[in-house]
């Protein structure tokens, strides 16, 4: 550990951020708000068993803990919009053309940015605890994984980005959000995720167990599915990994 301050811990390498919050709860040993930095995860999680590709130092490595008792276990989903919103309100004051790619990765053009895991304990019918994971890619220049389509904010603005000034800026605005959510203003955040979503309004192709399909998102139903109207008028939902985006490559943007 190279820092602690109220509220946030800083690490200089951890197996996971989530997994460090989460044994922070079951020891009773974080207030609402306690935030987990690290330079480095050896096994950072993304949506699915995914993993997270990280160069030491380079990139935010976040996981906050919320105390959401307020909200009914069957709006989880609800966070995770707030989590998205925030993310994308920070990068905008940096660049254009942000959006969410449903469920809550965040993409510059064509190109993922960002990414959000959040582990939700569910007691009776709320919410008990929630540990809200982030991966932005900051400083990175060079990514050597096999994921198709990463860009960092450092390869767009030229910038280089100190990673905990920019935690404290997110964290903000993820409190921000959380207010409202608090507040109950569902209908603020439920249009303002739809308005920012990638390829809302647009015809765009997906894929579901092979098949590719031109469809457009017509809305977000109330446990996080999307729904697609295909061209014949017909519209379906979709849990997440039921379908796959279509991401057009820079030639054919």
């Amino acid at each position: 550990m190279i820092k602690t301050e109220k509220k946030i811990i800083v690490l200089n390498e951890v197996e996971s951020t989530n997994n460090y919050a989460t044994r922070l709860i079951l020891s009773d040993a974080a207030e609402e708000g306690t935030t987990v930095l690290t330079q480095f995860q050896k096994n950072g999680r993304g949506q699915a068993g995914n993993g997270w590709e990280s160069e030491a130092g380079k990139n935010l490595l976040a996981s906050i803990i919320l105390n959401p008792h307020f909200l009914d276990a069957g709006k989880q989903f609800t966070l995770s919009k707030v989590v998205s919103l925030s993310l994308v309100e920070f990068l905008e004051k940096e660049i254009e053309e942000v959006s969410i790619k449903w469920p809550n990765d965040i993409y510059v053009g064509n190109k993922k940015i960002a990414g959000i895991l959040i582990e939700n304990t569910i007691k009776g019918n709320s919410i008990d605890s929630s540990v809200v994971g982030i991966g932005l890619n900051l400083n990175q220049e060079k990514f050597i994984s096999d994921a198709p389509n990463p860009v960092s904010l450092k390869q767009i603005t030229g910038k280089t980005y100190s990673v905990e000034l920019v935690a404290a800026d997110v964290i903000k605005h993820i409190f921000n959000w959380y207010d409202k959510l608090k507040e109950g203003n569902f209908y603020e955040i439920d249009s303002a995720y739809f308005k920012r979503l990638y390829g809302v309004g647009e015809w765009r192709r997906y894929k579901k167990e092979g098949i590719v399909f031109e469809a457009k998102i017509t809305g977000i139903g109330q446990f996080g599915q999307i729904q697609l109207q295909n061209k014949n008028g017909e519209v379906d939902e979709f849990a997440f990994k039921e379908i796959e985006f279509v991401i057009p490559s820079e030639h054919t943007k």
